[in-house]
């Protein structure tokens, strides 16, 4: 196992990520499924210069990316979105694609469940096909119900790879599984070997070791599957405006180049543009819990 990141949680450019999460011994990023928003030149430059690997690419499933849409048409530009992260991950050099079928922050079905389940199938199928091209595994992510209305669980997950393809896998959750589990520790023995990734956050979505979920549990759980993956970082902090809050500085007030739709995405998860000095703080306490039990 090794650390990794994602970097969709604060606009910020490249550069500074890499410098910042290289310090505290991160290995490699799971970068922000936008490829509009990287040059593959440059970005494989600037991984090479920090020493970092692209580990994959997670889809911002977000505005009219849906491969649950009732529109055809919808969900044929959605498996194109979908497509060209698959490709920048493969430009990069990366192994993952972390998929988010349905919109994030939707919580109301365009159909029936037997047509978005025949929906979602067939798209992702597609998505799985240009995958294999280009030497990409895909990993379907459940999220809280809270996010998605569509599946929410280990073995929701399961099913849709299962059906996609014995080579499709998933990808796992700390934060949605204490949500949704009985069991998160059995949910990632479910998984099993069709574990291909695996994000962190404690349970009020801080840090990891800001909450209190059992980090030595759930690492020792990975290892007893056989996960050799990247355990990737995905704080979301929640932002509390009352005068009870514990971090009176942690939202950037100075204006940002954020495009609207990504700080949509950032803030519907409860979160906003985050001060450096807060991230950071969040980057190097994630290190500090997370590295000891990894190495």
């Amino acid at each position: 196992m090794h650390l990794s990141t994602h970097n969709w949680m604060r606009a910020e450019p490249l550069a500074v990520t890499l410098k910042r999460i290289k310090k505290y011994g991160y290995e490699s990023i799971e970068i922000s499924g936008e490829p509009a928003q990287y040059d593959v030149k440059e970005t494989r430059a600037l991984l090479k210069e920090h020493g970092i690997r692209c580990w994959g690419a997670v889809t911002l499933t977000l505005g009219e990316r849906n491969l649950a849409a009732r529109d055809e048409g919808q969900r044929a530009r959605s498996v194109d979105y979908v497509k060209s992260v698959i490709t920048m991950v493969s430009e990069l050099e990366g192994e993952i694609l972390t998929l988010v079928p349905a919109t994030v922050g939707k919580v109301v079905p365009d159909g029936t469940e037997e047509e978005e389940w025949r929906w979602v199938v067939d798209a992702t199928r597609e998505c799985f096909a240009h995958a294999q091209k280009r030497g990409v595994r895909i990993a379907v992510e459940p999220l809280n119900r809270f996010e998605t209305y569509f599946f929410n669980r280990a073995a929701q997950a399961l099913a849709l790879a299962d059906a996609v393809n014995p080579e499709c896998g998933v990808c796992l959750d700390a934060f949605h599984l204490n949500i949704e589990e009985e069991d998160m520790y059995e949910a990632i023995r479910l998984a099993g070997k069709r574990l291909f990734d695996f994000h962190i956050a404690d349970n009020n979505r801080f840090a990891a070791g800001l909450g209190h979920l059992d980090w030595p549990k759930i690492i020792g759980t990975l290892k007893e599957v056989g996960y050799d993956g990247a355990v990737t970082n995905e704080f979301v902090a929640p932002v509390d405006r009352t005068p009870a809050t514990k971090y009176p500085d942690m939202v950037e007030r100075n204006p940002v180049d954020i495009p609207p739709e990504q700080l949509k995405f950032i803030q519907d998860h409860g979160s906003s543009l985050l001060t450096e000095k807060f991230y950071d703080d969040q980057m190097r306490i994630t290190a500090e819990t997370i590295l000891p039990l990894i190495k």
